[in-house]
């Protein structure tokens, strides 16, 4: 009966551990499943931690997310033209903010206003042409009095050479007279397409893109182009446009850079062309914060000053249509 009880036990011994294998394996089964269904939720926190990571990184606000990639061709310039006609809502005024009389003075202003403010420019270039008014004045000055006058406007030296060398270029090559051409006007002293384009559009009625240091921050900002060379941004630009728009879209996008679309700190908050920027949140996105941020140095039409900012803010936060018009 010992041995029976022993040969039983025996054969029970061996159920005994399959049954335990057969357990554990079952368990070993169970585990991986269980991790599935953990997975989804660890997935769920790590974006969440990551979203709570990148909205502290971005001051306490979550970015706005951004359009693919991938946008037709049709697709950018039908949102390249509808940006234009928002700022042309905006900024109906917008004009070049250097004073001018005439040609002559236009391009010895846009020459000075390098590397310095259109206001800084302003405030010197009275004295210069009350001097000299004419290029055959500026040409026979005397270089160190015209230094003393550009001091201002910083790089006095170098600006005193090129307006005193264009000045006598136009007296001996063009008769005294601003050319009306771009190949002219690019070989005088100190004068490049930028600056070329900003007197055959407002001093000659011919259109022309400006690429200036906000024009080429906003149309990357709007991937209207990856190009950082000026040359090449005027020519991606100038395609999504039709020619009679260059020069107004030129003075549109420097407005909009200068009062909303900082380098450093964009207004997002208080930008009318939100919905439109695929760079929007890169800025200050609340809008009473915003407006703080918004810059309106000069008046809406030569002459004019502008009201106060909040003057032509809707309820909303965002520039009136009618900004500056008063």
């Amino acid at each position: 009966m010992v041995v029976r009880r022993d040969s039983a036990v025996g054969e029970q011994g061996p159920a005994g551990a399959k049954k335990t294998a057969k357990t554990t394996k079952v368990g070993a089964a169970a585990k991986p499943a269980a991790a599935k269904k953990a997975a989804p939720a660890k997935r769920a926190a790590s974006t969440e931690k990551a979203a709570s990571d990148e909205k502290t990184a971005s001051g306490g606000r979550a970015r706005a997310k951004k359009p693919p990639e991938a946008e037709s061709r049709t697709a950018l310039v039908r949102r390249a033209r509808r940006i234009n006609r928002e700022l042309a809502e905006v900024y109906p005024y917008a004009h070049p903010e250097l004073d001018f009389e005439n040609s002559f003075q236009l391009i010895v202003a846009t020459v000075l206003s390098a590397q310095t403010t259109d206001l800084r420019v302003n405030q010197t270039t009275p004295a210069l042409f009350a001097k000299y008014p004419t290029p055959e004045d500026l040409a026979a000055a005397n270089p160190e009095e015209v230094e003393e006058i550009l001091r201002p406007c910083g790089f006095f030296r170098a600006k005193t050479r090129s307006v005193m060398g264009l000045s006598k270029a136009l007296v001996e090559e063009h008769g005294g007279e601003v050319p009306g051409r771009l190949e002219d006007l690019v070989k005088l002293p100190g004068v490049g397409r930028k600056t070329a384009f900003v007197v055959l559009g407002n001093a000659f009625g011919r259109p022309g893109i400006t690429v200036d240091t906000h024009f080429q921050r906003l149309v990357r900002r709007w991937r209207w182009t990856a190009e950082t060379d000026p040359d090449r941004i005027e020519a991606a630009v100038g395609a999504l446009f039709p020619k009679s728009e260059w020069t107004m879209l030129s003075h549109h996008v420097i407005f909009h850079g200068r009062r909303i679309c900082h380098a450093r700190k964009p207004a997002c908050g208080a930008c009318p062309i939100a919905p439109l920027c695929p760079a929007y949140g890169e800025g200050e996105t609340d809008p009473e914060k915003a407006k703080k941020l918004l810059k309106y140095e000069k008046g809406g039409f030569p002459g004019q000053r502008l009201k106060p900012p909040q003057a032509y803010l809707d309820a909303g936060g965002i520039p009136a249509p009618a900004l500056g018009a008063g």
